[in-house]
């Protein structure tokens, strides 16, 4: 039996719209396994100044004009008890893998310009997590996580765009340290006129102003500022005439020139569209400087130290509250509610879970994270999941705190350990040792379980090495090696 002209123009016709809703269909379930989209998804702006006191802003009274800052601590979330590393190299490398430094080897002090080692390459990065997740990613400022091998730098460690200093410290305005060049774009040395803060921050406004909206963008955006050596331009010192000390008018004029560049992010972000859908952070890398000895690698012996750490205890360097209790805030339009306060204990490893969930993005590939999702906290004021923080871990010192009890424990003969109630006492003034040995006892445990965890101290490591070239003697024996390691 033969069809007809108008049975096979039907058939036709139905088989055309079968098709149709196939493909419909087809696409609706491809829809629902793609990653979300941007408007799902946060771009992520997240803002590191370098060794900022944790008074020097002015929502917490300074008198250092930070307005743009403030607004953003004023409509946003204010993280009251954010704690970092004593030192930048290992906060910079807790930011990124989520993970203690004591576990790879970069917990003591940093990496200095002279040294080759770096962030182990075997840790998998919030950059590269975010990467593939479809997020474009770039870093716009310091890195001080390994110069000396090409292996270790951003563009390597899934930065799409790099731009800035390699090391921990140059001069603002020749970009140098030791009169050597460290400033890059893309891997590539740059030579370049102007103050390091502002060409940041340009840099910055243009990436936002060029950004494909509809992939979401991860901007670390990481000031040099207010790190030594305390420079800033002459319009911006003279907004500082009254205070008659150098170092601290040219320190608070270099925090107010990092905030107008904060001040013109947001702006470009408003410009754009893209401002409602964007979750900013800001945080110190650690507490601002107390003791020169760890101001940086010029000669500030006679020069006063102009940072402020407000009620906190010691500053940079030490395990003591103002070492290591910063300056921090969120802020995502329409997610956190203005003025809030989280008075949560939170570490800076809390970032890798926290903003890879936010972001879709899968942590398999990293390894045992010890950082917490603080989501809820932030943005809907439950308690903080965080019950412990390790302050450091190292050869010769320890800090914990659980609860409210914090232990400072330093291990060389003689050995000492204090102990604090952070909650009645965030000054640590007086120390409860003596009066709560069992308590002291089970912290030390406690420290000791971690420190059994440790990787050897990749600092002390370099400068075993570099000793012992200077006294030409030949490189150590593993033993030797480990012998020095667990002496120091």
């Amino acid at each position: 039996m033969r069809a007809s002209t108008h049975d096979l123009a039907a058939l036709s016709a139905t088989h055309r719209l079968v098709l149709r809703l196939v493909w419909t269909l087809l696409a609706l379930f491809a829809g629902m396994f793609q990653p979300a989209i941007a408007a799902d998804r946060p771009h992520i702006v997240y803002i590191v100044a370098d060794d900022l006191g944790w008074k020097d802003v002015g929502f917490h009274g300074s008198d250092i004009r930070t307005p743009n800052i403030d607004q953003l601590a004023k409509t946003g979330a204010q993280l009251n008890q954010f704690y970092a590393q004593p030192m930048c190299t290992p906060t910079r490398a807790a930011l990124m893998t989520g993970r203690y430094p004591f576990r790879y080897g970069l917990q003591t002090v940093v990496i200095l310009s002279g040294q080759t080692h770096g962030l182990d390459t075997e840790e998998w990065l919030l950059p590269q997590a975010l990467k593939e997740a479809g997020y474009q990613t770039a870093i716009i400022g310091k890195w001080h996580l390994g110069h000396g091998d090409r292996k270790f730098w951003p563009r390597q460690r899934g930065f799409d765009f790099q731009y800035g200093p390699l090391i921990g410290e140059i001069d603002y305005f020749t970009h140098e340290q030791h009169k050597v060049l460290d400033w890059y774009l893309n891997n590539k040395p740059l030579k370049e006129k102007g103050y390091s803060t502002t060409l940041l921050g340009n840099a910055a406004v243009r990436l936002i102003d060029t950004h494909d909206k509809a992939k979401p963008l991860y901007l670390y955006l990481t000031f040099n500022a207010p790190h030594t050596p305390y420079q800033a331009p002459e319009a911006d010192l003279n907004r500082y005439r009254h205070i008659a000390d150098p170092a601290r008018r040219a320190y608070a004029a270099s925090i107010s020139a990092m905030d107008d560049q904060i001040g013109r992010v947001v702006a470009a972000l408003d410009r754009r569209g893209m401002r409602d859908n964007t979750l900013i952070v800001f945080q110190s890398d650690n507490g601002g400087v107390r003791n020169a000895m760890f101001a940086g690698e010029g000669d500030l012996s006679k020069t006063k130290i102009p940072n402020d750490n407000g009620p906190y205890r010691d500053g940079k360097g030490s395990l003591y509250e103002g070492g290591t209790r910063v300056a921090a805030l969120a802020n995502w339009p329409g997610r956190i509610a203005p003025g809030t306060q989280v008075d949560g204990m939170m570490h800076v490893v809390d970032m890798y879970p926290t903003l890879a969930r936010l972001a879709g993005a899968s942590t398999t590939r990293s390894k045992p994270l010890d950082g917490l999702d603080v989501w809820a906290t932030i943005a809907q004021g439950q308690p903080s999941p965080r019950t412990e923080v390790v302050y450091n871990i190292e050869p010769f010192r320890a800090g914990i705190r659980q609860g409210d009890w914090k232990l400072v424990w330093r291990t060389p003969l003689p050995e000492s350990a204090e102990l604090f109630d952070i909650a009645k006492d965030p000054g640590e003034k007086t120390d409860l040792a003596a009066g709560q040995p069992d308590k002291v006892l089970a912290m030390k445990r406690r420290a000791n379980e971690l420190a059994a965890q440790q990787a050897k101290p990749l600092f002390l490591q370099a400068e075993f090495g570099a000793m012992r070239q200077r006294l030409h003697l030949p490189p150590a024996l593993p033993g030797e090696e480990a012998s020095f390691n667990e002496e120091n």
